[in-house]
């Protein structure tokens, strides 16, 4: 047993120690109270012993980790510690550490870190606070650049119909509550969503987007909310995050919502009630902070078998809005087709321009594929231009066929008006299959649509099964 002077002998070797350590070395008690710190680290804080000492360890470093080494008796060696903003006077963000338990047998009777001041270790956090903010300056522009592209100022319309959808997805910005948008197949549902995510508080954050047509059924869970090493066969080694995840703080854009299997509609539908969800294959709950966007080219109301589960739309549907096809909106074609003929003669440095009969034609077709069919009818013209004027004999063939028959498919004048469009639609993709040799890719391309659009387009006009029609995928 040691005697009182050889223990008072211990402790002026040990303080002799931290004072003349060039680390820095702190000690907690079993509650997580500071009971010692050498001068080295109260340099560091730029704060004197007497302030610290006695201080509950959280009070003076704020994101400190020796209270979890407290309960878990575990240490870690040489890794790099974040610093909280503004801990230190000389605004270091990095910091090399060592911590650990102190056990007297199986009882934790206190727990101590260290602080690596020396040069080469101080290099390496200098380094790493460098690149921290080189980073965080790349993300700042990043942001910038994308929110000015997808912004709600540089928007393209001035339809009243399309300025009263833009107000609604404008006031949605200023929110957390869930948004879906409906609008048929290249309208601009996803730049609404990117317009809604850089306009809100979490523009600095990820914006992540989910086709959940395009992802098989069997994949769609684990790719949503990730899974754990060896949760599958093939899985990747370490297990993979989730797009969940990968949008924590941020948004979520699932798109094609319409298209999600019932049964991952269910597990969804959990996950946003608890704000909750598991990787698969594991048993940790991880929490949910997303703002959710979702978008459908489908009719969700009145409820088919088929179509979303009800009580997952009135989920997602807090805020909701329509936006309108290129039809209803002609007086903002002329505007669209400026816009796309000057990133084009940006790009390749011509000066393009339209005939006053383009714009008539343009104005006068029925544009099933939207936005997204007028942009490549546009780029396919502007392809074959050799002088400085798009003609009317340069717009893709379907469009000068549409415009040559108008006046024979003119309806009664009791035949309702959607009625016409459906017989022109069903013209137009009949053209379409015999010009691309039924070729089902060539012609979703042509019209600047989706396949899986283009399916739903036969069954609606019962033009036969995909194996009748022989396609070459």
């Amino acid at each position: 047993m040691q005697t009182i002077d050889q223990l008072k002998r211990w402790k002026l070797i040990y303080d002799r120690i931290l004072d003349m350590s060039a680390d820095g070395f702190l000690v907690v008690d079993s509650a997580g109270y500071i009971i010692d710190i050498n001068p080295a680290y109260c340099t560091f804080l730029g704060r004197k012993k007497s302030d610290i000492v006695g201080k509950y360890v959280t009070d003076i470093i704020r994101n400190s980790k020796l209270p979890h080494f407290l309960k878990t008796g575990e240490s870690e060696v040489n890794v790099i510690h974040r610093l909280a903003k503004g801990q230190t006077p000389g605004g270091e963000s990095y910091v090399a550490v060592t911590r650990a338990a102190v056990k007297d047998g199986e009882r934790i009777v206190a727990a101590v870190g260290q602080i690596y001041f020396a040069k080469e270790i101080m290099e390496l956090t200098n380094k790493l606070q460098a690149m921290d903010m080189e980073l965080d300056y790349y993300k700042k522009e990043l942001n910038r650049l994308a929110g000015e592209k997808y912004s709600f100022a540089n928007m393209i319309g001035r339809s009243k119909i399309f300025l009263d959808v833009k107000k609604i997805a404008e006031r949605a910005a200023r929110n957390e509550f869930a948004v879906l948008i409906l609008g048929e197949t290249g309208t601009g549902k996803e730049v609404f969503a990117h317009a809604i995510h850089y306009a809100s508080k979490r523009r600095f954050k990820p914006l992540i987007r989910v086709n959940c047509a395009a992802i098989p059924s069997e994949l769609l869970e684990s790719e949503l909310f990730g899974y754990e090493d060896g949760a599958f066969t093939g899985a990747r080694r370490g297990g993979k995050r989730g797009k969940f995840e990968l949008a924590h703080g941020g948004t979520i854009f699932l798109d094609e919502i319409g298209e999600m299997p019932k049964s991952m509609q269910v597990k969804l539908l959990r996950v946003l009630q608890e704000k909750e969800y598991e990787r698969v294959g594991g048993t940790r709950l991880h929490p949910l902070d997303v703002r959710i966007i979702a978008a459908t080219n489908k009719k969700l109301q009145p409820f088919q078998p088929g179509d979303l589960r009800e009580d997952l739309y009135y989920r997602l549907s807090a805020i909701q809005f329509t936006i309108p096809p290129l039809r209803e909106r002609r007086e903002d074609i002329p505007l669209f087709v400026n816009a796309i003929l000057r990133r084009l003669n940006d790009n390749y440095g011509r000066r393009v321009v339209p005939a006053p009969e383009v714009f008539d034609l343009l104005v006068s077709y029925s544009w099933p594929g939207n936005v997204r069919e007028l942009i490549n009818a546009i780029e396919s013209a502007y392809s074959i231009v050799e002088g400085d004027a798009i003609l009317s004999t340069h717009l893709p063939s379907h469009i000068r066929n549409f415009i040559s028959r108008k006046p024979a498919n003119q309806p009664h004048k009791s035949q309702r008006l959607s009625n016409t469009i459906d017989a022109i639609e069903k013209d137009i993709l009949l053209a379409a299959l015999k010009r691309n040799n039924f070729n089902c890719k060539a012609v979703a391309r042509e019209l600047g649509i989706h396949r899986s659009t283009l399916y739903r387009k036969f069954e609606k006009y019962k033009l036969g099964r995909q194996s009748e029609w022989h396609f070459t995928l």
